[in-house]
C-alpha cells in the first residue's frame, strides 16, 4: 500500500474518533476512488486521483450559489483534500517557469504548454497558466 493510501486510511480512523463527518465523508470517497483505481485496467498514480478529484470539485462549485449548503459542503471537502495535494505554486513561480521554457523552446504556444503542463499539474490552475503563457508570448 502506498504512503498516500496509508495516510488516508489513518486519517479516516482519526476522523471517526473525532466524529468529524465532513472529513470522514471526503476521505471515504477518496478511498473509494483509490479502490476503483486499483481494480481498473489502467491504474494511475494516487496523486493524480487526488488532483483530478479536487479539480472536479472546484469545477462543481460553479453550479451552486455561493450561499448554498452544497457550495459550502464542496468547499469543506476541497479544504480536507487540499491536505493531500502537492504544494501550490505562486503566480510568480509559474511566470518564471514559463519564461524559462520560452527561452528554451521559443514562442510557440503548444510547445510551451506541452512542457509546462506536467510541471504544474496539481500545483497551479491550468486555466490561469494558459492565460499567463498567452500574456508572456504575445
Amino acid at each position: 500500500m502506498s504512503d498516500l493510501k496509508e495516510t488516508v486510511n489513518e486519517n479516516i480512523k482519526l476522523a471517526m474518533k473525532a466524529k468529524d463527518k465532513n472529513k470522514l465523508n471526503a476521505l471515504r470517497y477518496l478511498k473509494k476512488l483509490f479502490i476503483e483505481n486499483d481494480t481498473s485496467k489502467k491504474p494511475i498514480n494516487e496523486m493524480d486521483i487526488v488532483i483530478g478529484h479536487v479539480k472536479k470539485l472546484k469545477d462543481s462549485l460553479e453550479m451552486y450559489p455561493k450561499e448554498s449548503e452544497q457550495y459550502e459542503n464542496l468547499l469543506a471537502e476541497i479544504d480536507v483534500l487540499n491536505e493531500y495535494m502537492p504544494k501550490q505554486m505562486s503566480e510568480d513561480e509559474v511566470k518564471n517557469l514559463i519564461k524559462e521554457i520560452v527561452n528554451n523552446t521559443g514562442n510557440q504556444f503548444g510547445l510551451v504548454m506541452k512542457e509546462l503542463s506536467p510541471k504544474i499539474k496539481g500545483k497551479f490552475d491550468g486555466k490561469k497558466a494558459t492565460q499567463l503563457v498567452k500574456d508572456i508570448i504575445n
